[in-house]
């Protein structure tokens, strides 16, 4: 397959508008030919503020276009699986936004729907195909910090204020930890390769806001002692860091999650009390992840972060909830090292 891939864009969400369409205009492999929205004023008037050449009334619609290889969805977090199982049933590859799913059973239908239509499936964390966190695992592999002692990620913003926030529907899969709470688990998955045996959350479940986990604080415990502590939610102050631990050193990311393409993605390396910054490119990591996407489908290049680790994040997702609800901390059962 040459050329660029052709996307279609399944509603005209603002993080679609804000991100993920911007990224795709500045990728190299891709190009934006449609959009859908169930409100047809709404995809017209996108699509003309991006100058994309088609738009849709429905998503229907969109998902029948012959033209479109690809699909993009960034609806509420419930729809992921049907439209997705839709996109992939009509031959579209599909990029979804994360969580993938509400459950790690729902991931598992939308692998098997991938693998069963011959079609690439991903979620889309953008973050990870940055190419700083190649540079952050180098260090940790060549020991330039030690051996590992803790990780600790933050993901915390304040919308308590807001209306009619999706983000606080419980059926919707709502709250703090599928919106937030998943990156600094995704990170810690990432870094060290392996998967935690057990988690404990406590979280403020707020009645005001549909009962939804508005603050988290989590421990994810991984093989050989090592924890990895995360607080994530959508009523405090806004951070996103992460620091890794080292026996030897530490490792601090300031802007661990949203890296603004202006400002570049620096972090820091202390190594025997000697800190130093670490600069890497200043470069759209929703372009890297889009371009990603492409070579897969365009030049049958490996995935980097296939369905499968989809599945197990959201398993990881689904025990921080229950722990948290139940109050208990949570086994897991024992997976496969990636």
């Amino acid at each position: 397959m040459n050329g660029k891939l052709k996307w279609g864009i399944l509603s005209t969400a603002s993080i679609a508008r804000g991100s993920v369409i911007p990224g795709l205009m500045k990728s190299e492999l891709n190009e934006v030919i449609a959009i859908a929205s169930r409100d047809e004023g709404k995809a017209r008037g996108t699509a003309d503020e991006f100058g994309i050449p088609g738009s849709y009334g429905s998503y229907e619609e969109l998902l029948a276009d012959d033209e479109v290889q690809a699909v993009y969805i960034p609806l509420p977090n419930h729809l992921h699986r049907e439209w997705a199982i839709r996109a992939m049933a009509a031959g579209k590859h599909v990029l979804c936004e994360k969580p993938i799913a509400l459950t790690s059973a729902e991931a598992e239908e939308m692998a098997a729907a991938a693998a069963a239509s011959g079609v690439i499936l991903a979620e889309a964390f953008m973050y990870r195909h940055h190419p700083r966190y190649e540079t952050i695992r180098s260090i940790i592999d060549s020991g330039k910090i030690g051996d590992l002692r803790s990780i600790h990620g933050t993901f915390t913003f304040n919308s308590s204020n807001s209306s009619g926030n999706v983000r606080f529907n419980k059926d919707w899969g709502g709250g703090g930890l599928y919106d937030v709470g998943c990156y600094p688990i995704t990170a810690a998955r990432l870094l060290l390769g392996q998967e935690p045996e057990a988690v404990t959350v406590r979280a403020l479940f707020s009645p005001q806001h549909g009962d939804v986990d508005m603050m988290a604080s989590g421990l994810l415990e991984f093989p050989g002692g090592l924890g990895v502590t995360f607080d994530c939610g959508m009523w405090g102050a806004f951070r996103n860091t992460l620091e890794v631990l080292g026996t030897e050193g530490i490792i601090e990311v300031p802007s661990a999650f949203i890296a603004p393409e202006d400002s570049g993605a620096h972090f820091y390396l202390t190594v025997n009390g000697q800190r130093e910054e670490i600069e890497v490119p200043h470069i759209n990591h929703f372009s890297l992840e889009c371009d990603d996407f492409a070579r897969t489908v365009l030049h049958g290049e490996p995935q980097k972060f296939p369905p499968q680790d989809a599945v197990r994040n959201m398993r990881v997702l689904e025990a921080c909830l229950q722990s948290a609800r139940e109050d208990k901390r949570i086994v897991l059962q024992p997976v496969a090292a990636h």
